[in-house]
């Protein structure tokens, strides 16, 4: 940051709250590592389970193309919201306040948290089906349970690290998560080749609701990060054109959304199976590369929750309650446990999970709209840092405009969840637009 804005974050009043919520000081990523970190983050084992539910919707080409739009459209919409936090280094919690006011500003945050918690705990679950599988193929032992337990300790306790130790987990556990991946996507390629000929390429598929609604599902599985990438974004070093940090984006989201969709879609369509161990099983023949595959997706579980689903709920607990970072960390952790994430794996609950995915971006999609109109339409790009902190400030209260306009955009997008994320923006746009300029500024804030 400036000297300037350092200036700014020595002179905040700190009423309380961890420090991990104020302005950071010092960017510690720089393009390689802020590149790393996303290619990690972005390994979602969710998006196997959205190839999945492609079965017998979309041909190999309609699924490339769903996949393609919602990575670019995701890798644009950060480059616009990322630019409040890029500039004054505040987390996504903070940055609702300037929309939201402080107190309006928990019910976004609530809304981020959950689905992060729900994720947290389904990509547990898998890793922890991983590990357990590489127990048992070793030393004949096994324990859903305890690995599960034993894995959501772990991943806690990488948390509370901070972003210095989330930074280089991410840059070597990217790595290796790449190239595995890449590895698999051609051996399915190799072994299933026939089922892709007669079963996905001449398959009719839709490009009507069904292929709108892969979309959605691919911009959704990514769009919470679409509202808190300011949490990753304020330790990326400034000074950086928009276009390279799009193109960041881009590079990271689109192959690994590209890869896990399309193994999910391949080895669905052969073998029926969703979950995404017997998928991985499936795919690789050689005992010893299937140890190798379990042990990815342990480390892809490990990076994509601390950095996307482990952050977010943790700050917003952190802002309402007024926690500690590590305290904040475990008990996003417990309530983890109750999301029951056997559940969510079976089989059957993949066309559901998809569901969960489009219904939950309804009310996704308005926050990032509101954020949207307001940094650039409203504020202008400029905010009062100290405001943000100031409790009697002008941000104080709720911004009932915020909370209007976001409820209306989720009603326009549940009537029809195929296209929600994007059937919410321009409802919630205009209505935000049209009732903060006709309500008196100093009367905005309740």
């Amino acid at each position: 940051m400036s000297t300037v804005d350092n200036a700014i974050v020595d002179g905040l009043i700190h009423d309380g709250q961890d420090e991990s919520l104020y302005p950071v000081k010092e960017r510690i990523l720089d393009n390689w590592s802020y590149l790393f970190a996303w290619l990690g983050g972005c390994v979602s084992i969710g998006t196997f389970t959205l190839g999945s539910s492609m079965t017998h919707e979309l041909n190999i080409i309609q699924a490339l193309v769903a996949m393609f739009i919602g990575a670019t459209v995701v890798a644009v919409g950060l480059v616009f919201n990322g630019k409040f936090s890029h500039k004054y280094g505040v987390p996504y919690t903070i940055q609702l306040r300037s929309a939201f006011g402080i107190k309006g500003s928990k019910l976004p945050g609530f809304i981020r948290g959950v689905p992060a918690i729900i994720w947290f705990g389904f990509q547990s679950w898998v890793g922890a089906s991983a590990i357990n599988m590489v127990s048992y193929s070793l030393f004949g032992y096994q324990n859903q349970v305890l690995f599960f337990i034993l894995f959501q300790l772990i991943q806690i306790a990488l948390a509370t690290t901070g972003f210095k130790g989330i930074k280089w987990l991410e840059n070597i556990g990217s790595i290796f998560i790449l190239l595995t991946l890449t590895y698999m996507f051609f051996s399915v390629i190799n072994k299933y080749g026939a089922v892709i000929s007669s079963e996905i390429i001449n398959f009719k598929g839709s490009w009507g609701l069904p292929f709108w609604g892969g979309v959605t599902a691919f911009t959704g599985v990514n769009c919470t990060v679409l509202l808190n990438v300011g949490d990753y974004v304020r330790n990326y070093k400034q000074g950086t054109k928009p276009a390279i940090t799009g193109l960041i984006y881009w590079a990271a989201i689109l192959p690994i959304t590209i890869f896990m969709g399309m193994i999910g879609l391949i080895v669905s369509t052969a073998t029926g199976m969703a979950n995404p161990i017997d998928v991985f099983s499936s795919a690789v023949d050689n005992q010893f590369l299937v140890i190798v595959t379990m042990i990815f997706i342990a480390a892809a579980q490990v990076t994509t929750n601390v950095l996307n689903n482990i952050l977010p709920p943790s700050y917003v607990l952190m802002d309402t309650f007024k926690l500690s970072f590590k305290k904040s960390a475990i008990i996003v952790g417990l309530l983890s446990f109750a999301t029951f994430p056997w559940k969510l794996i079976s089989p059957e609950s993949a066309a559901g999970l998809n569901l969960f995915v489009q219904a939950y971006s309804a009310f996704l999609g308005p926050i990032f709209a509101v954020l949207i109109v307001d940094y650039f339409f409203i504020k202008k790009e400029k905010i009062n840092l100290a405001d943000l902190y100031n409790e009697e400030g002008p941000f104080k209260g709720i911004n009932w405009a915020a909370i209007i306009a976001i409820a209306v955009g989720a009603i326009v997008a549940l009537l029809e969840v195929r296209l929600s994320w994007y059937a919410s923006l321009p409802p919630t746009a205009l209505t935000y637009y049209i009732l903060m300029k006709k309500m008196p500024s100093a009367k905005t804030y309740w």
